[in-house]
């Protein structure tokens, strides 16, 4: 029997007893569908907290320079130390701006909640207000769609004017242009001077509900008390100097707070990739479980095909023996039912992959991730398939080719 003879009659004893083989096949669709809905999702969640995640909240090639590290709290007397780390000044900012020698741009930000009015009463909840310096408008990719940025002078001087993103304009002014019109933060007016991008949103809150103005302006009186910042950020020109840069900035403050060789470091310095370790650490443990959990299900499913076969096998006793009595080898016996067996399992496989594409494709546009399915993953489900087809036949496919004719003839 040649091998599309054998999966045309394989496919139609399929089609012949439908329920008995979907029921067969049901450990390896889900085992097949499973590796691709949660390997489609781990990786986009890893290309969203990597891409989008990090360069909204971090900027690309950066190093942050914090009182503290972005991580969980510490407890006890850990926790009493990490509040009396001295705060991040402007003066800092300046300093690591003037004296690092890696081509950088560096700029000081500082953020808080809070509301925005506008000079029609209208007002705006849960606005992110943020004081920056210039340079973090190209560090944030902050890109304007209408006016302009404050100019470095605006900045110098502490000139009250404001960036606003595309939700809060709109909530604000409607269809009126919000260029030169004034907005009240904390009492205090600012005027319009752009418009950002629209941004989209991450983790399903908003990014284009912002307000952005000069961090020596008045806003600082909402984010933090005068000179303080919350962080300094630096982007390397070049990624390959990131740790320079890293090193560099933790040189200078060291020296700043004349911390001795052997004090820790009363401040955090962190580049994007150490605050996303922990990710690292999740991501790797669910590659490692993921094909577990996966085998578990194809065993069952391998299990349930090999009794199916076997089944199938003994139905066809009489049918084998007279293939046997008219000349055909045990090779011949043997790969039709590994044949069968493999059609079996693919078409499981194939079922699974069909169905895990689907979910793979709700998640993608019921949730913010990423999610797709590779071909890699696709290649490895039909593979998977196979296997499973492959080892569960084997033993009813030699059990059958080793009948002797007169007893296949015998059999009732």
């Amino acid at each position: 029997m040649n091998f599309a003879e054998g999966i045309r009659l394989a496919l139609q004893q399929i089609w012949t007893e439908k329920l008995k083989s979907f029921f067969s096949l049901l450990g390896v669709i889900v085992g097949v569908m499973f590796l691709i809905v949660v390997v489609s999702i781990v990786e986009g969640m890893d290309r969203y907290i990597r891409e989008d995640l990090s360069s909204v909240m971090f900027g690309v090639n950066t190093v942050t320079l914090r009182r503290w590290a972005d991580g969980p709290n510490f407890q006890g007397s850990g926790n009493r130390a990490r509040q009396r780390r001295p705060l991040i000044r402007y003066e800092d900012w300046e300093a690591v701006r003037d004296q690092i020698t890696v081509a950088a741009s560096v700029g000081a930000e500082s953020g808080t909640g809070g509301e925005v009015v506008g000079d029609n009463g209208s007002t705006v909840e849960n606005v992110q207000i943020s004081a920056i310096t210039p340079e973090m408008m190209a560090i944030r990719d902050w890109s304007v769609e209408r006016g302009r940025t404050f100019a470095p002078q605006e900045a110098e001087r502490g000139t009250a004017v404001v960036v606003l993103g595309t939700e809060t304009v709109d909530l604000l002014f409607d269809d009126l242009d919000p260029i030169g019109r004034r907005v009240r933060i904390r009492g205090f007016p600012y005027r319009v001077v752009g418009v950002l991008e629209e941004q989209g949103s991450l983790f399903g809150q908003s990014l284009d509900n912002q307000a952005i103005a000069p961090a020596r302006s008045p806003i600082q009186a909402v984010t933090n008390p005068r000179g303080i910042v919350d962080q300094i950020v630096a982007q390397a020109e070049d990624p390959a100097e990131l740790r320079a840069l890293q090193a560099e900035i933790e040189g200078i403050m060291r020296s700043r707070r004349r911390l001795r060789p052997a004090d820790e470091n009363n401040f955090s310095v962190e580049t994007a990739e150490d605050t996303l370790s922990f990710w690292d650490n999740i991501s790797r443990i669910l590659f490692i479980a993921l094909p577990g959990l996966v085998a578990i299900s194809l065993v069952v499913g391998g299990i349930v095909i090999m009794n199916i076969m076997l089944v199938s096998v003994m139905q066809r006793t009489r049918e084998i023996g007279v293939r046997k009595a008219l000349g055909a080898r045990q090779r011949d016996i043997l790969s039709q039912i590994l044949i069968e067996s493999i059609t079996l399992s693919g078409v499981g496989a194939i079922i699974g992959v069909a169905v895990g594409a689907g979910l793979t494709y709700l998640v993608r546009v019921l949730s913010p991730l990423p999610a797709a399915v590779d071909v890699k993953w696709i290649a490895l489900g039909v593979a998977l398939g196979i296997i499973v087809g492959v080892t569960s036949g084997v033993y009813p496919a030699s059990r059958a080719a080793k009948l002797a004719p007169v007893d296949a003839l015998r059999h009732e």
